[in-house]
């Protein structure tokens, strides 16, 4: 199932060839790569098809140690997360036999894939909180668990961001905490203030500290260009080795009149493209009727080509050569752009765009002589200058390019053309352009000083390479300047000066500062967690609601000749005592909340406080881990449910010890011991049950199969003999 997904990103990592992953931040995958690193895989494996059988050179035995050492010591954690609780070693063993035949947290575990990874990062902040919280406060050895904490906090986020719903709420219980130790009168205001401090340094700022560490490290690791290069900009192309560096290397800085440049949108949607034109025009006519100017195309093409080259033209002069010493071309400077194979000027006019006819149509220009005047002068506009006197730099200079006649904007407009325009994206004038908007931005990614007065000699310039002394030796360049979105998705751009001293300067660090420029973070985050990037379902999705029931499961692996078989499904019976437990919990809750508003207290103070913490912890686990999907647009799996149903596990032992201890009778407790002792036999019973569809043996025959499909959506797969 997923380990092709995550397989593919190891053996990037082996080779050292960068890529994204728009799902989540790279220390999961990090994490996945050590184990491949420690079995020697040299990443040399296709992972194209789930079920293919693995090749010698592959360490599955090291890809899946990891997960499955996390998984394992989930127990153990389940475990002193009761005790620090506060509840009995007798209902900590309960809690960690539950995790222990928990069906899915096995299968979850014994494959290359994070989700374990996260649970156990999960489950260690929670416990080392606690434990910090528990210990004697004049204790200095207390403070260690509470960086071990942030730390797994840090941890968690960097593995997925689902992990960012359990660190807020530690952070909410963290400052309920905390405004308790801001109201003590016992401390004076210089240890309250340090304590503060010291809190807001372990659970706040090591996280993010570590969050931006990974990145580096990450970048660090990926240094050759890949097949993700095309979704970055053009100044991250050009510090990976072997890519666009290759071509840019060396290439002026300062773009000049007779400068030959090709023209990239900053935008990446649809595809990322460049400025093309070719030999064909308009249709006089289109489907619909309307009519157009019939002159030359203009498009934006996602491949590099050879007409994808223009000349930026000094309009009070004829020269299509850079002077020397070159005159730099500035913000607000008037250009024309001649297209290099073809001499038409870019052009735009009062024509309707053939997919956009609230635009206009930008076209090469061809004098019809029909009272057609040219409209082929643009106004530079630096979008992230620094001052009004800025100049036009290669690769560093976002640019708008402003139609002086009609004030329109040359902008992508998304749209793809006919088969009369070869299915290229549509280039418009759009003139009710507001705003900073990526599709209307534009950067010159490849540059050469024009030195041919001849169109013959121009042509045979355009069609050779950018310049021919291409250094092997390759410096390490810092790899960071941006993700994709991180300066885009919100409409912000980060200033020139950023972008300046990360093309500059070689440090990781300074790449950092581009990426995680915080304008719209925040908004970048919540589109990867929650759009979703498949167009269509996938056979194994499904919807929160049929998590709670267990109403669908995963089929991970079948064996090629049998009905051996791996599902993720869980213990039906452990599931559904962990809905009876949380109904339970939320009931009690709320009777001894309107009880003790009418000053009616059945439990003793500090029993009441362990309740509203251990219900805080498990049934607010649950409740950040679980709900926040119903909000979510992207394809969801019974996996996304696991770290919610691994807190609602530990709400049983804590249920089940408050019932016993403070609502029933003496005569009662005996009879309700039997039943926790049915329960336990039950779900082990279950895991047993199920045992062949968790471990993939013994080989079931299709009658047994049949017997294990408790519910009707359940997909269990028969081979026919």
């Amino acid at each position: 199932f997923d380990e092709v997904y995550y397989g593919q990103f190891v053996s990037l990592y082996m080779k050292r060839v960068f890529f994204i992953d728009e799902s989540g931040p790279p220390f999961g995958h990090m994490i996945l790569a050590l184990g491949g690193y420690l079995g020697g895989f040299d990443g040399n494996f296709v992972w194209n098809r789930i079920g293919a059988e693995y090749t010698s050179n592959v360490p599955v035995w090291t890809l899946r140690l990891i997960p499955a050492l996390a998984g394992s010591f989930c127990v153990p954690l389940g475990y002193l997360l009761m005790v620090e609780l506060g509840y009995s070693h007798f209902t900590a063993l309960g809690a960690s036999l539950l995790l222990l035949m928990e069906n899915s947290l096995i299968v979850q575990s014994r494959f290359m894939l994070l989700e374990s990874v996260l649970i156990f990062f999960l489950l260690l902040a929670v416990v080392s909180y606690l434990r910090f919280y528990n210990a004697p406060k004049s204790s200095l050895c207390r403070w260690p668990w509470l960086f071990l904490s942030g730390a797994s906090c840090g941890f968690a986020v960097g593995v997925k961001y689902m992990g960012l719903f359990t660190y807020l709420l530690l952070l909410g219980v963290a400052a309920v905490h905390t405004w308790h130790v801001i109201g003590d009168k016992t401390l004076n205001n210089g240890k309250v203030l340090g304590q503060v401090v010291v809190r807001f340094l372990a659970l706040v700022v090591l996280p993010a500290v570590l969050y931006l560490g990974f990145f580096f490290v990450h970048l660090t690791l990926l240094y050759h260009s890949g097949p993700h290069d095309q979704m970055m900009s053009s100044a991250f192309q050009a510090s990976l080795e072997g890519g666009l560096a290759r071509i840019t290397q060396g290439q002026p800085l300062e773009v000049a009149f007779g400068s030959q440049v090709t023209l990239r949108g900053a935008s990446s949607k649809p595809l990322p493209c460049w400025l093309h034109s070719h030999k064909a025009n308009y249709p006089i006519r289109y489907e619909n009727g309307r009519g157009s100017s019939h002159q030359q195309q203009v498009t934006c093409y996602p491949f590099k080509d050879v007409n994808n080259w223009w000349i930026i033209k000094d309009p009070s002069r004829q020269s299509l050569v850079v002077n020397s010493p070159p005159r730099p071309v500035r913000h607000g400077d008037i250009i024309q752009l001649l297209h290099g194979m073809t001499s038409r000027f870019l052009n735009t006019h009062d024509v309707a765009a053939p997919m956009s006819p609230h635009s206009q149509e930008v076209s090469g220009y061809i004098d019809f002589n029909v009272s057609m005047p040219a409209q082929n002068l643009w106004r530079v506009d630096i979008t992230n200058r620094e001052s009004d006197r800025d100049v036009w730099k290669t690769i560093l200079s976002e640019v708008r390019l402003i139609h002086v006649n009609t004030s329109a904007v040359l902008k992508l407009s998304g749209a793809s053309l006919p088969d009369w325009g070869f299915r290229q994206l549509e280039v418009v004038g759009d003139k009710i352009y507001k705003g900073y908007q990526q599709s209307g931005v534009w950067n010159v990614e490849e540059h050469r000083y024009g030195r041919s007065h001849e169109q013959k000699e121009r042509e045979l310039e355009l069609k050779s390479p950018t310049q021919d002394d291409i250094s092997r030796n390759l410096t390490f360049m810092a790899k960071f300047i941006e993700l994709q979105g991180a300066t885009t998705t919100c409409g912000r751009r980060i200033p020139v000066w950023v972008t300046m001293l990360c093309y500059t300067n070689k440090s990781p660090w300074a790449r950092l500062l581009t990426l995680h420029w915080p304008t719209c973070n925040m908004i970048n985050l919540w589109k990867m967690l929650t759009v979703r990037n498949e167009e269509s379902e996938h056979k194994y999705s499904s919807l929160p609601l049929e998590w709670i029931t267990m109403d669908t499961n995963i089929a991970y692996w079948l064996h090629t000749s049998s009905n051996a078989q791996i599902h993720l499904i869980g213990n039906f019976v452990t599931w559904t005592l962990a809905n009876l437990a949380l109904f339970v919990y939320a009931l009690l809750f709320l009777t001894y909340l309107l009880r003790r508003r009418r000053k009616i207290e059945d439990i003793p103070e500090a029993c009441w406080e362990q309740l509203v913490l251990a219900g805080a912890v498990c049934s607010g686990g649950w409740v950040v881990n679980y709900l926040p999907f119903f909000l979510m647009e992207k394809t969801l799996f019974l996996y996304h449910y696991l770290p919610a149903i691994t807190f609602q596990i530990l709400q049983i032992p804590v249920v089940v010890e408050h019932l016993y201890t403070h609502v029933l009778r003496s005569s009662q407790q005996k009879a309700f011991g039997g039943i926790i002792l049915a329960a336990l036999c039950s779900v082990y019973l279950c895991y047993r049950t199920f045992s062949p569809l968790t471990y993939g043996q013994p080989e079931l025959t299709s009658e047994q199969l049949a017997a294990l499909r408790w519910r009707e959506s359940w997909d269990i797969l028969f081979r026919k003999r």
